[in-house]
């Protein structure tokens, strides 16, 4: 890695006045389980690194009956994975969390820069896009959410400015007949990059779905929300035939890359699969059932 000036502002003010006086020099770090393997290949060579570390407030978790749950982006993986209010309030979240890598990571690795980093491999954004989740961002100019389904614009990139930091995760309230799952393929080690994964949501009402979310990871250059699936289960009773019609639709959606976890048609194949089966486990969570 090429030198670097390493900074660690106190206050989120002192972070956005840094970016600003770096410019395109500047990258941020909070747990730099992305960022760090991306220097030491070279990919990136930033001249500071502004840590967010000290920004203690950004690691709370809170819940507001009518707001929903409120994330604050420096919250560990680990955190999410065994906090009581993620896990009453956005199970799905808390299993996402849970399924990443290795203990070791998932104590490093923070929320914000899951999102941020926009790795489209990652575990976090499809549970995030399939609970409606929203990007909290600060910049000089203020603060503004973006809707996590439409914040991830191409490969590591996404709608954040140069000059904005991800400050929080907004999650709404779910229905009480809501059911979810997260289910990742891996081919080889628990700490690998999925194959394929995908985080569904539903909810029901008088055995009929009435509202339905379906989104994968690994599947193209982003996080992929399936509203083909989505729009083709909506107002319809479960039944296996049902599921198999609307989990087929996610092979003219996804856009896989072939590599050493299988080829773009077998990844494809396995998209089909795991949305069926996600599909099944979350029907089963809102006490339901596949006729």
């Amino acid at each position: 890695m090429n030198p670097f000036t390493y900074t660690e502002p106190a206050t989120i003010e002192e972070a956005l006045a840094a970016l600003t006086r770096y410019g395109d020099e500047a990258k941020l770090i909070a747990g730099g389980t992305g960022l760090v393997n991306l220097m030491k290949q070279r990919l990136v060579n930033p001249g500071y690194l502004v840590s967010l570390r000290r920004l203690s407030a950004l690691a709370n978790v809170s819940i507001d009956r009518d707001r929903g749950l409120r994330i604050g982006a420096l919250c560990t993986h680990h955190a999410l994975e065994t906090s009581p209010i993620v896990r009453q309030h956005a199970p799905l979240l808390a299993e996402a969390a849970r399924r990443v890598a290795t203990i070791r990571i998932r104590t490093m690795a923070t929320l914000g820069g899951a999102v941020a980093h926009a790795d489209p491999n990652q575990d976090l954004p499809p549970a995030l896009i399939a609970l409606d989740a929203r990007v909290k961002l600060r910049g000089p100019k203020g603060e503004r959410e973006v809707a996590i389904d439409q914040f991830f614009t191409g490969y590591y990139e996404t709608l954040t400015q140069p000059d904005e930091i991800v400050t929080e995760i907004a999650i709404p309230p779910s229905p009480s007949t809501n059911g979810s799952a997260y289910l990742k393929f891996l081919p080889q080690t628990a700490d690998d990059y999925a194959t394929v994964s995908v985080a569904a949501r539903v909810s029901l009402n008088q055995g009929a779905i009435s509202d339905v979310r379906v989104a994968l990871g690994a599947a193209a250059s982003t996080p992929l929300r399936a509203k083909a699936v989505e729009d083709a289960l909506r107002g319809r009773v479960p039944t296996r035939t049902t599921l198999d019609e609307a989990a087929a639709l996610v092979a003219g959606i996804v856009d896989p890359l072939a590599d050493f976890r299988g080829s773009a048609e077998y990844k494809r194949d396995m998209a089909i699969v795991f949305v069926r089966r996600a599909l099944t486990d979350a029907i089963a969570g809102a006490g339901g059932a596949v006729a």
